[in-house]
């Protein structure tokens, strides 16, 4: 489908087409669109979080856990079409019904309170673009805060665009999700192909752990994001083959005193870059009522040593944005989730014609931490989740989930075990167009 309207470039150039309706856009009567996401969640997990759960695991093995109510993202969208090629679009989002600070447990500190802050302002302007479309979208412009979509869930986080009542953890832990910079953009597509090459800001090393590797390094605590180094992204996906999309993404870019405090008169640490490379990739696959995805990522760090040294040195006050711990030299993840609709078995009941039920497994691994030669060892990064459930559409923008899981850490840990409940939409208040069945979406 080419991207000829603004609420199809919203659609399709972030996300599936299929994640928000199964309908397709033919024609526009209305240049405003107004639409979003969001998400209502319980949870309970049956283990304790205490900050000394990994240091003195033995204490807490008989724990009764906790419930959790939460707000994961709920997300506003406004775009406008001016015509003649040129569009808007924007989205504001509120992260668990928040101002994005909050006080924090770091379990690498073996039980030190931390005041976050994610990022500045009360809430999260996580796209605000204009774009210029040339040749029938072919080739977009696109200039302004964008959607960095490296690996599958930046592609695709949606809450219509997971089984789990949550956002798939590994890629979510390991680098900066939902990942949004602002930069500039080329993206087009040609038959069943659609690339992406974007030019942002590096990443700020400073901002770099040991429990989420570079996953704070988008963070910034100013009223501005420091551009001091550039970095790039680019992604390609391929959909010739019916029911399948397979899409390759990266990320290269500097990130070693990418801030304010450069302390550029130390010969110390000259010739340190700080490069972090990022390779991904991802599928989706669907036919006769089976629905899989699939992600793997790997990310590489130079200066691994150097740079944890460089950040124990910062001033650590208590109103310092700093963590002040080590990172590794790499982080992986690598997931799978595999669904079948029982509602597909029942073409000619016009009951659940519009309706989906799925019954879902999926399986995960990641790792924070893979350190340098010598370097303190977090055995409690390597993790394993395995999860099943249910997911309920009654309508297309409505999704009902509850998922049951396991998080396996090395035997010297605790089991995770949890459970939760989800209620989730993804649709549009305003959406004065024609829309028009189409077999081949």
């Amino acid at each position: 489908m080419i991207c000829n309207f603004l609420i199809v470039q919203y659609i399709d150039c972030q996300t599936d087409t299929n994640s928000i309706a199964k309908d397709s856009v033919k024609v526009r009567s209305s240049r405003l669109t107004i639409g979003g996401y969001g998400e209502a969640v319980y949870k309970y997990n049956f283990y304790s979080d205490n900050m000394f759960r990994y240091s003195h695991a033995e204490n807490y093995a008989s724990s009764k856990g906790h419930g959790r109510v939460d707000l994961p993202h709920a997300v506003f969208m406004l775009g406008y079409d001016f015509g003649k090629g040129w569009s808007f679009n924007s989205e504001i989002e509120f992260e668990h019904g928040g101002t994005e600070a909050a006080v924090e447990i770091e379990a690498e500190e073996t039980g030190e309170f931390e005041k976050e802050i994610e990022r500045g302002g009360e809430v999260a302007l996580e796209q605000f673009w204009i774009q210029k479309s040339f040749l029938d979208s072919k080739i977009n412009i696109r200039v302004g805060h964008i959607v960095v979509p490296v690996g599958g869930t930046n592609n695709a986080h949606l809450p219509s665009e997971f089984f789990g009542v949550y956002r798939p953890e590994g890629e979510n832990t390991i680098i900066p999700c939902t990942w949004h910079e602002t930069g500039i953009e080329l993206w087009g597509k040609v038959k069943g192909w659609r690339y992406d090459l974007m030019v942002i800001p590096s990443l700020n090393s400073n901002m770099f752990n040991a429990s989420g590797w570079i996953h704070d390094g988008s963070a910034s605590p100013y009223e501005f994001r420091v551009a001091n180094k550039l970095a790039v992204a680019a992604r390609v996906d391929n959909s010739s083959v019916k029911g399948l999309r397979i899409g390759v993404s990266g990320f290269v870019g500097n990130c070693f005193r990418n801030d304010i405090v450069t302390d550029s008169k130390s010969t110390k640490y000259s010739g340190v870059k700080g490069t972090v490379a990022i390779a991904a990739v991802d599928f989706k696959y669907q036919a006769k009522g089976f629905l899989m995805r699939g992600s793997g990522l790997y990310g590489w760090l130079s200066d691994a040593g150097l740079i944890s040294t460089y950040n124990a040195s910062q001033v650590n006050s208590s109103q310092s944005p700093y963590p002040h711990t080590l990172v590794g030299k790499a982080a992986w993840s690598a997931g799978f989730e595999a669904g079948f609709d029982f509602f597909s078995l029942a073409k000619n009941s016009s009951r659940v014609a519009s309706q989906k039920f799925f019954l879902f497994a999926r399986y995960e691994y990641y790792d924070s931490y893979i350190p340098v030669a010598d370097a303190t060892p977090y055995p409690w990064t390597e993790r394993h989740c395995i999860s099943g459930g249910i997911n309920y559409r009654p309508i297309p923008e409505i999704t009902i989930k509850a998922e049951g899981g396991l998080r396996l850490l090395r035997s010297q840990y605790n089991k995770e075990p949890w459970f939760a409940l989800g209620a989730t939409w993804a649709g549009f208040f305003k959406r004065d167009f024609v829309r028009k069945h189409n077999k081949n979406q």
